[in-house]
C-alpha cells in the first residue's frame, strides 16, 4: 500500500492517499502493452509539412458562374481580381448607402453585405 502526503502548503493542507497505482494492467496485459508500444515506430521525413491548398469552391457553380469564368481567361486572373475588387467595393458602399438612407445601423449594413456576399456566391458571381 503506499501512502501520499501534501503539506507544506498556507494553512497545513493534509491530503493522503491509500491504495495502489496500476494494479490493472499487470501480467499479460502489461506485456503485450510494453510490446505493442515498443515496436510501433513510424518513420518521419525531415520535413512533414502540409501546404493549404487555395481553390474556389464555387468554380462552375451558379447561373453567372460560365460568364465569369470566360470573363476571366480573356482578362487574364490578375486584372479579373482588381475589377472583381473594385465591383465589390462599389456595391458595399451602395449599401452603405442605402443603410445611411433608411437609418439602419452598423449590424444591419453588416448582415446585408454578409447576404450580398452569399447571393452572389450562389448566382456564381464569386466564381
Amino acid at each position: 500500500m503506499a501512502t501520499i502526503t501534501a503539506t507544506g502548503f498556507k494553512g497545513r493542507l493534509g491530503s493522503s492517499f491509500h491504495g495502489s497505482w496500476g494494479t490493472s494492467i499487470l501480467g499479460e496485459d502489461h506485456t503485450m502493452l510494453v510490446n505493442s508500444v515498443a515496436t510501433t515506430w513510424i518513420p518521419m521525413a525531415k520535413s512533414t509539412r502540409m501546404t493549404p491548398i487555395m481553390k474556389n469552391i464555387n468554380e462552375g457553380k451558379g447561373l453567372f458562374a460560365p460568364i465569369v469564368v470566360i470573363t476571366r481567361d480573356i482578362v487574364g486572373k490578375k486584372r479579373f481580381n482588381q475589377l472583381r475588387g473594385k465591383a465589390i467595393a462599389l456595391h458595399s458602399q451602395v449599401i452603405t448607402e442605402f443603410c445611411k438612407s433608411i437609418g439602419a445601423d452598423a449590424k444591419q449594413r453588416q448582415a446585408l453585405i454578409r447576404l450580398a456576399k452569399k447571393n452572389g456566391e450562389r448566382l456564381g458571381f464569386l466564381a
